[in-house]
């Protein structure tokens, strides 16, 4: 054997041992990519039946929105009428219950003047009488 033999049988079995020592996390590589295909199978099979729950709670959603949006609506139209028959009130009553309560505001503020009045005259009457007596 020569030496440039020699050399290729060394370069051949370092090559082989390469090749062992590569095969072993392929392998393992393979098996990892194996259970994560199974994984994401598994995972595609369960998400069918949730996405289907999904979709009927959304229809389910949409139904009471449109419910609600029929509410929010007749909800709108009794706040108009409101409105409309509180400035109808204001418009025919407000003017006469403005001047009902400024006159009996005033009518009870001159019957308290008068009251008073009264009330000073009669202290007034006392207070001469007493210091006539003294």
């Amino acid at each position: 054997m020569t030496a440039g033999q020699v050399a290729a049988l060394v370069a051949a079995g370092a090559f082989a041992l390469l090749v062992v020592l590569l095969a072993v996390p392929l392998i393992k590589l393979g098996r990892t990519l194996d259970e994560a295909t199974i994984a994401i199978r598994k995972a595609h099979e369960r998400s069918e039946p949730l996405l289907d729950n999904a979709n009927t709670t959304i229809d389910h959603v949409n139904t009471q929105l449109s419910r609600v949006d029929g509410m929010t609506a007749n909800a709108r139209a009794v706040t108009a009428n409101v409105s409309t028959l509180t400035a109808l009130f204001t418009a025919t009553m407000g003017g006469p219950l403005v001047k009902i309560a400024a006159f009996s505001y005033g009518l009870n503020k001159a019957l308290r003047r008068r009251r008073k009045a009264a009330v000073d005259d009669e202290t007034g009457r006392r207070g001469r009488r007493r210091r006539g007596r003294r």
